[in-house]
């Protein structure tokens, strides 16, 4: 892939703020989702929370560059980006009814050390010895953070791993072929993807449903749709806003950052996830997951920290 990889150092710390403040948005997204999926399905939230999306972002470009202005710059990238994104999605999701969120979770976050072995290949970037250090260090934060076992492990556990390829791919893609497209056209096509999911996704449901499976996990994987009143729908609007807000402030940090950099900074995603965890859900924090905390954030201050001039 041809791209720039000359990034600045004041390019890699806006890009840091923009990832790390996007990961903080996702992991509100999440915590809302997860408080309120127990009667909603989740392609039901696709379909409904990518429409609104959709037409937030369609008014926004319209306003700023025009009705003229809507199509990519390059179509057939920006296409391979969002299948590459939506597909990750379908890994995912497929395989948590057959493995732990926990294992999900480990497994996902492999993505760093993805994300820079395909921009040293792809992009030609310096991934330095210290960055490595760094982002093997956050991985080990998650490890520990997680502690899974050995049980938990099966061949299911190979879809989230193939998820977190496909989104450093995405990435890839993102500052290798895409840096110059506008981030909230990034975001529409990401989200006429995910609208294209949640439909094919819910004719699935209709043709072989009813579906009433009585684990609320299950149940949010493959139930039908259920009826939404008001409160219902202000919550998808506030989910249609922050994915908005995600999906562009993400989009545009891979655009400008050395992606291997920011690619460390999604382990931040953890730390706010934990938070809200026990926060909302009474999700007591102990001594192995602060350890593994430490570890997250430590991984981050080696690469923001500047190497010692060389005398």
């Amino acid at each position: 892939m041809s791209a720039s990889t000359t990034v600045t150092a004041a390019e890699n710390r806006q890009s840091i703020f923009i990832v790390v403040g996007s990961v903080f948005l996702l992991s509100v997204s999440d915590a809302i989702i997860k408080a309120t999926s127990a009667d909603t399905s989740m392609w039901q939230l696709y379909v409904i929370r990518s429409l609104l999306a959709i037409g937030m972002l369609l008014a926004w470009l319209v306003h700023r560059c025009g009705a003229t202005q809507l199509w990519p710059i390059s179509p057939f990238w920006v296409g391979v980006r969002s299948l590459l994104l939506a597909l990750m999605w379908i890994a995912f999701y497929g395989a948590l009814p057959f493995i732990s969120l926990t294992i999900a979770a480990l497994a996902i976050y492999t993505t760093p050390l993805f994300i820079a072995l395909f921009s040293a290949i792809s992009l030609k970037e310096n991934v330095t010895s210290r960055k490595w250090l760094a982002i093997v260090l956050g991985f080990v934060g998650v490890v520990v953070t997680l502690g899974p076992s050995a049980d938990d492990f099966n061949t299911w556990t190979l879809l989230p791993v193939l998820a977190a390829i496909l989104y450093a791919l995405a990435m890839v893609v993102t500052k290798g072929k895409c840096a110059n497209e506008e981030p909230m056209q990034l975001a529409l096509t990401l989200n006429i993807a995910l609208l294209l999911i949640g439909i094919a996704g819910s004719m699935v449901v209709v043709q072989t449903g009813p579906h009433f499976p009585s684990d609320e996990g299950m149940r949010f994987l493959v139930g039908d749709w259920s009826a939404m009143n008001v409160g219902d729908w202000w919550v998808m609007v506030l989910l249609a806003i922050l994915m908005v807000l995600v999906s562009t402030g993400i989009a545009r940090a891979y655009q400008v950052g050395e992606t291997s950099i920011i690619g460390a900074f999604d382990y931040t995603y953890l730390i706010f996830a934990i938070a809200w965890g026990a926060l909302l859900f009474n999700e007591m924090l102990n001594g192995r997951t602060a350890a593994g905390l430490v570890l997250i954030l430590l991984s981050g201050f080696i690469l923001l920290k500047k190497p010692a001039a060389k005398r």
